[in-house]
């Protein structure tokens, strides 16, 4: 599984991605916002975990642009 997290909390971020690795999922991540999105409209993803307060630009303006874009890529905030 594809999965994308957007998580400006290195803490986190290292936990999410340790336990998803280990599990055999390919994890991509970025802590800020604007990166955030445009890797989530560039490339596949089968899931998006979405940090709600980040860097630039936040989680649920992406979300908005993410949906106006017709991505229906499921994403947990």
């Amino acid at each position: 599984m594809q999965i994308l997290i957007v998580e400006d909390d290195i803490q986190t971020a290292n936990y999410l991605i340790k336990g998803l690795t280990e599990e055999g999922h390919n994890v991509s991540h970025e802590s800020q916002g604007n990166i955030g999105l445009f890797m989530a409209l560039e490339n596949h993803y089968d899931i998006i975990i979405m940090d709600r307060m980040l860097p630039k630009l936040d989680g649920l303006s992406i979300i908005k642009t993410i949906r106006a874009a017709e991505n229906q890529t499921p994403i947990i905030i």
